[in-house]
């Protein structure tokens, strides 16, 4: 087949190039006419094209995070090409099992929090996020991984479409990873908590296609809460900190620098006031 300008080998370099000018003060949205010539771009990449942005803030020498999700994997593939290519030297510390195995498999260098407790650069989705760069995770059941990475890195990235964003946080439900001992007790909690918060939904076990439950890296379990709309999430995020038996929350406050958001019209950066 002929490389023409829909073939996706020429998005990365077309991507790398046109969108790195973002970083040196640009903050506009850009037309992705400009990226493929006019040609319309599907969501994955979209997603592809806010991985490449990005991608540009890694330099050699860099101690990473590395994500988990459908964005954060894009990512992680594009990091290791351009590895290859430039000869980049770098360690990563992934944020679940699948990442770890992903970036092995892609030959990029890994470590851990207990070898290397302080990271440069943390790159990772969101299944929701607002205006203010809250966020909620968890959708992969990794969000406590996520959030012990992402607080151990200087800057802490967020790749995403714009589909991701909200006007507020609480459609897509939020994700509480518990111990399994004592569920129904720790269920009961979590809903006092949450009410006392100024929200409210039902709380449900998060279950794999064939009706098992679905266990995280760290072998807890997954209750999903469905609350619709999460109206002050610093006060809930802070709530469901001192609930007994609930591990994290899918809350992520304060945490994130920036997002690089893939839109129809192109990469939106949004920055944390």
């Amino acid at each position: 087949m002929d490389a023409g300008v829909n073939s996706p080998g020429l998005i990365l370099p077309l991507a790398l190039g046109f969108f790195g000018r973002v970083r040196h003060g640009e903050e506009r949205k850009h037309a992705l006419s400009l990226l493929v010539m006019g040609s319309p771009m599907s969501m994955d990449e979209l997603k592809k094209a806010a991985a490449a942005e990005a991608l540009t803030l890694v330099e050699s020498g860099m101690r990473l995070g590395l994500g988990t999700g459908s964005t954060a994997k894009i990512f992680v593939d594009l990091l290791a090409e351009r590895m290859k290519r430039e000869g980049l030297k770098l360690i990563a510390v992934p944020t679940s099992e699948a990442t770890r195995q992903q970036a092995e498999a892609l030959g990029i260098p890994l470590t851990t929090l207990d070898e290397t407790p302080e990271l440069d650069l943390a790159i990772d989705g969101a299944d929701e996020l607002d205006a203010d760069l809250n966020l909620i995770k968890g959708g992969g059941a990794a969000h406590l991984r996520e959030k012990i990475v992402e607080l151990s890195a200087k800057r802490f990235v967020v790749i995403a479409d714009e589909t991701k964003q909200v006007k507020t946080l609480g459609k897509f439900p939020l994700p509480l990873e518990v111990v399994p001992f004592g569920l129904e007790a720790t269920k009961a909690r979590l809903t006092r908590a949450i009410e006392s918060a100024g929200s409210a939904g039902e709380l449900r076990l998060r279950l794999k296609a064939d009706g098992s439950i679905v266990k995280t890296d760290g072998g807890n379990i997954i209750l999903d809460a469905h609350l619709g709309v999460i109206k002050n999430p610093a006060h809930l995020a802070e709530t469901l900190d001192h609930v007994t038996g609930l591990v994290e929350h899918g809350l992520f406050i304060g945490m994130a620098e920036r997002a690089y958001l893939a839109t129809r019209e192109g990469v939106r950066v949004i920055k944390r006031a």
